[in-house]
């Protein structure tokens, strides 16, 4: 992949990862899939593999992706989901030809349509969305606590108290801003 892109984000919750296509929301928004191409590799990168996309595409995976986040939102905030997010969400969920199928290791897996095309890679997501704002999975939604990110995630966690969407990424800043501020309020300690 070019370097002139930044990395993606990749966690185990598809609907989730997707989301983090665009980071730090509230500081300087990073846009993970700027070009259609972009959005090719994403879904490649998660067995979603498309032939090509249109700008066209790409601006509906947007649209996905920006309903799946404000569901995602209200959902850990305990706030009623906007009719439009719904409608969005559905709407990429009915559009979508997709399987799934059985691997001898016992996973699921996707199988696109033959003539895979973004829909149907969008249709998998909207539907990973639903399973998870409907309470499906063993989990919860919550929003990471960095004040610049508040990316939406799904907390596994045994105790479902994980803070960051990214200990690598969020949580590592943040502790080091406490730590930072601890420094400087504490001259001495640092000796």
């Amino acid at each position: 992949m070019p370097a002139e892109f930044p990395d993606f984000r990749l966690g185990n919750v598809l609907a989730t990862s997707f989301t983090a296509t665009l980071t730090e929301r509230h500081g300087d928004a990073v846009e993970r899939i700027p070009t259609p191409q972009r959005l090719v590799d994403w879904l490649a990168v998660n067995g979603l593999a498309v032939d090509s996309c249109t700008t066209a595409q790409l601006e509906l995976a947007r649209e996905l992706r920006e309903s799946i986040h404000v569901a995602a939102t209200a959902t850990a905030i305990h706030d009623a989901l906007p009719a439009s997010a719904v409608q969005v969400i559905n709407d990429c969920s009915i559009q979508g030809r997709a399987a799934a199928v059985l691997t001898p290791e016992r996973n699921r897996r996707w199988r696109l349509s033959s003539a895979s095309c973004v829909e149907d890679a969008l249709g998998v997501i909207a539907a990973d969305a639903i399973g998870i704002i409907a309470g499906e999975r063993d989990g919860r939604l919550a929003l990471c606590a960095s004040p610049t990110c508040r990316a939406a995630f799904f907390d596994t966690s045994q105790s479902r108290t994980r803070k960051w969407c990214d200990m690598n990424t969020c949580g590592n800043r943040q502790k080091k801003a406490r730590f930072n501020a601890n420094q400087r309020k504490n001259p001495r300690s640092a000796k």
